[in-house]
């Protein structure tokens, strides 16, 4: 009575296309690339994180429009995961001071990127992208328990820096955020193409 759909089955609209995510990687540029300069903490890494992104999104054919944009935001988190590979406490002190230093404009961000990478991913990921910290768990091969310090350390850093004036509204530069660095529109259609 019931026949079970199948693949072939299924309308080839309801999937988001190559065409789809590079709209969505244009309209949401800054964002994106903003999500994934909070990750990495360098403008070179970031820039690779986003057209690895891009890449991943547009040849996933099995995402459904309305799952496009996550998706989209997944890929550049991925592409940061593996750029990075952040470790509880396995990072220098060299590679955030770097960060501080490139950032000082921007307190907001400086704040962030000033954070140990490990515990910047856990704050990126579960504060301002709203993981939880089972997610964060599985995303960065890592227990729960080690997450749950990650954020409180993180949190602890971020109220220190917003005590000393430079970082009370570092919740705000999350999803919706605007950037002024986002890579070339250019190179982006470059990829797309």
């Amino acid at each position: 009575m019931f026949e079970a759909t199948r693949k072939g089955d299924t309308k080839a609209g309801e999937y988001a296309n190559a065409q789809d995510f590079c709209r969505i990687f244009d309209q949401d540029m800054n964002s994106l690339y903003l999500l994934a300069l909070l990750l990495t903490g360098d403008h070179e890494k970031a820039g690779q994180s986003f057209v690895g992104g891009l890449e991943d999104a547009k040849n996933r054919s099995t995402v459904f429009k309305e799952w496009a944009r996550s998706w989209a935001r997944r890929a550049i988190v991925q592409n940061a995961l593996r750029a990075i590979n952040p470790r509880p406490a396995s990072e220098s002190a060299a590679h955030r001071s770097r960060s501080q230093r490139t950032f000082d404009e921007r307190p907001q961000i400086a704040a962030v990127l000033g954070i140990e990478p490990f515990d910047r991913f856990v704050f990126v990921l579960s504060v301002l992208e709203g993981y939880s910290s089972h997610e964060c768990a599985i995303l960065l091969d890592s227990t729960r328990r080690d997450v749950l310090a990650a954020r409180n350390r993180a949190l602890e850093q971020i109220g220190r820096a917003a005590q000393v004036g430079g970082a009370e509204k570092v919740v705000s530069i999350g999803a919706h955020a605007e950037f002024d660095r986002a890579p070339d529109p250019a190179v982006c259609a470059q990829v797309a193409g």
